[in-house]
């Protein structure tokens, strides 16, 4: 059943798009920060598995409502690894257990998550869509939060 929630249809695809973009982006950026929270290697391990975990946590939640906002605007939310691989902007570095290493792999995503975001604010601003804008405008503070807490693990 199509969605009447006063969006156009047009509108509405747009909006969908991105948001698959970044449902693909946080999926990419969920594993890679999964992966360090099982490998990570080092003197404090306790406090890094914690840390990760805590970031992998919320990162969950994020993907899934992403993927309910696509729904809730009539629209499929992607789901296949796959499509993932082909839509993210996200890469996945070499392989380390090096706490320096992961730490600035995951800033590096989550300033570019939230550049991303901020861009595409004034995008689905212009498409009329002030749900989507509200709750990219939370996310956006997510992602701002953990570059700050992985910039500052990183002492800049």
């Amino acid at each position: 059943m199509k969605a009447n929630i006063g969006l156009i249809d047009k509108n509405a695809q747009q909006i969908a798009l991105i948001l698959n973009k970044l449902l693909a982006d946080e999926f990419v950026l969920y594993a890679k920060t999964r992966n360090y929270h099982w490998n990570y290697e080092g003197d404090n391990f306790i406090e890094m598995h914690k840390f990760f975990e805590s970031l992998y946590t919320e990162l969950e939640d994020v993907i899934d409502e992403i993927a309910e906002r696509v729904r809730k605007i009539g629209h499929y939310a992607e789901g296949r690894l796959k499509e993932y691989l082909k839509l993210t902007d996200l890469t996945e570095p070499s392989t380390t257990t090096k706490q320096g290493e992961q730490v600035r792999n995951l800033l590096d995503d989550h300033e570019t998550m939230a550049r991303y975001i901020r861009e595409k604010i004034t995008e689905v601003d212009k498409l009329k869509d002030v749900g989507t804008v509200d709750y990219l405008t939370q996310l956006i503070q997510k992602h701002e939060k953990a570059a700050w807490m992985l910039r500052s693990y990183l002492g800049k």
